[in-house]
């Protein structure tokens, strides 16, 4: 064998050592990529998770709030309703503060009796003449004085009715209108003759 064929060989060789090196080297770098690549896929993975379940939460919670603002609406509207009727019993306690002489109130007993009559007739004539009128009236406004009216003077006749609560829930729906729509004219006037028969 000559030198030309000993050193072909061994460059033969030596490349093919070579090769086998590297080879070795990039399956290395691929095995680390691709175990760097899974640990990523890994993490992102459960970060994934982590996001679905806070926004399975965050919609629950959602749908919780959504559940509590009826209730919220009506705890909002029984307050307004309190508070008018506070407002109502302050009014009649500021007005019924003059103090009775005792003359009068050795008569306190006819006296009251005829005041409950001529107020029962008041009321009714307050509730007949709305009912003819609300027809030809359009603004809210007019009607709730009206009725708040009629309102106070329930109260000192009958010092509590059902009627009364009945009445807040008009005005309260008189109060989210700028003009007064048909069918609640015609609730009203239902309403007077109601009123009038439950007196």
């Amino acid at each position: 064998m000559t030198n030309t064929e000993n050193s072909n060989k061994e460059e033969l060789k030596k490349y093919i050592e070579e090769t086998n090196e590297k080879l070795s080297i990039f399956s290395s770098i691929l095995e680390k990529f691709g175990l760097d690549l899974i640990t990523k896929m890994g993490q992102t993975n459960l970060k994934l998770n982590m996001l679905t379940d806070k926004i399975d939460e965050l919609s629950k919670a959602t749908i919780d709030v959504k559940a509590l603002i009826p209730q919220l609406n009506n705890v909002i509207e029984n307050q307004k309703i309190l508070e008018a009727e506070i407002n109502l019993i302050r009014t009649l306690i500021q007005k019924s503060s003059i103090s009775v002489q005792p003359k009068e109130m050795e008569n306190e007993v006819v006296e009251r009796d005829i005041a409950a009559t001529d107020k029962k007739e008041s009321i009714i004539n307050q509730l007949i003449n709305l009912k003819d009128e609300v027809d030809n009236i359009d603004e809210p406004i007019k009607v709730i004085k009206t009725l708040e009216n009629i309102k106070e003077d329930i109260f000192v006749f009958t010092g509590g009715h059902r009627i009364l609560y009945d009445i807040s829930q008009i005005i309260n729906n008189l109060n989210e209108k700028e003009t007064i729509p048909e069918d609640l004219k015609e609730t009203i006037k239902e309403k007077t003759v109601f009123w009038k028969n439950k007196l």
